[in-house]
């Protein structure tokens, strides 16, 4: 029998209704219990304070170099050999004298050895490297021009055989006269502690991987440099600890007295100009010429330049643009223009 129509009508009513009950008794029964909502507890931390250090560019306490740098003439002889904390210094430059010889500038700041050394004489060109920094020179003497001209240098002479370095400078047991004069470096910067401490001498980047060469660099495995016919040294790039190892002419590796293989998180290598005065060869470092700056195993190719005596040595990239080193120790090597330099890739 047909149900009639609104009977038909009031049961889809009522089905309708009833599944519209159930639906929203499911709704209710999957409605999650609201819970308090937790206190807001901030983690952010106020980084410390630093500083960077003038002459590598890496991150140090504020304060904490507050004292002068100290530079000496180091013997490259090879009775001079290991030299004493020479592997500690926060810039080497490396320079041709006599003979076809070098002999290197090295500079404390960051980190001073108890002991320096051995010493040896000045040359013409020491001046121009030391004076940006202030500081402190020591030596063991030289011919008097040298000497007269270092001592109107704006930094203090701490010079071997004098009155005031009598208990700071002494010969040592190291090697025979006269590649045995040492320098007692913490004492002297001690009694110098008046002076300021060195400016900024280069453009840094925040890490090796953000470095100018590094970037835009090619790939560099080794370094080769010829200040003479009998004095060729090199570096060659470590890549396990983002450093250039040096060796020495012939290939053997150069150790500083620790016994450590001497490395530098940066090289740069200057072509300047060199004159032999009175048989003396006097390195010109007023002026500008070709450069390259070798740093995270990549060289790029710069311009230096420096105009006076305290001016600090300029590096420029060819648009124009300082070189940043990264954060670490430099070597500088002052490389004659009759001489090579000469990069092989890897």
């Amino acid at each position: 029998m047909r149900m009639p129509a609104r009977s038909r009508w009031m049961a889809a009513v009522g089905v309708l209704a009833a599944l519209a009950l159930a639906s929203g008794c499911a709704a209710e029964r999957e409605l999650p219990v609201p819970t308090a909502t937790p206190e807001y507890v901030p983690v952010f931390e106020e980084p410390e304070p630093y500083a960077l250090a003038p002459l590598t560019g890496e991150q140090v306490a504020p304060g904490a170099l507050d004292h002068p740098s100290i530079a000496a003439k180091i013997d490259n002889n090879i009775n001079a050999r290991p030299q004493i904390g020479l592997g500690r210094a926060d810039i080497v430059y490396e320079i041709l004298v006599e003979g076809g010889a070098t002999r290197h500038i090295a500079v404390w700041h960051s980190d001073i050895p108890d002991e320096i050394g051995p010493i040896r004489s000045v040359r013409p060109v020491d001046p121009d490297i030391v004076s940006p920094l202030g500081g402190i020179i020591a030596y063991s003497g030289g011919q008097y021009r040298f000497v007269v001209a270092m001592q109107n240098a704006p930094v203090y002479n701490a010079i071997h055989g004098q009155a005031d370095t009598a208990e700071t400078i002494f010969r040592g047991t190291n090697a025979p006269a006269p590649h045995n004069v040492i320098v007692r470096a913490p004492q002297i910067v001690a009694q110098q502690r008046k002076l300021d401490p060195p400016p900024q001498l280069f453009a840094f980047a925040e890490s090796v991987a953000a470095a100018t060469a590094t970037k835009e660099g090619s790939p560099t495995a080794r370094i080769g440099l010829q200040f003479s016919v009998g004095n060729t040294p090199a570096w060659e790039w470590n890549a396990e600890s983002e450093r250039w190892v040096r060796f020495m002419h012939g290939g053997a590796v150069d150790r500083d007295a620790s016994g450590d293989q001497l490395a530098a998180v940066n090289v740069v290598t200057l072509r300047v100009p060199v004159q032999v005065i009175q048989s003396i060869p006097t390195v010109g470092l007023r002026g500008s010429g070709e450069a390259w700056v070798s740093t995270g195993g990549a060289t790029v190719r710069a311009q230096w330049s420096k105009s006076g005596l305290t001016d600090t040595i300029r590096l420029i990239d060819e648009h124009g643009v300082a070189v940043r080193l990264a954060p670490g120790n430099t070597w500088v090597e002052l490389v004659p223009l009759a001489g090579d330099v000469s990069f092989r890739a890897p």
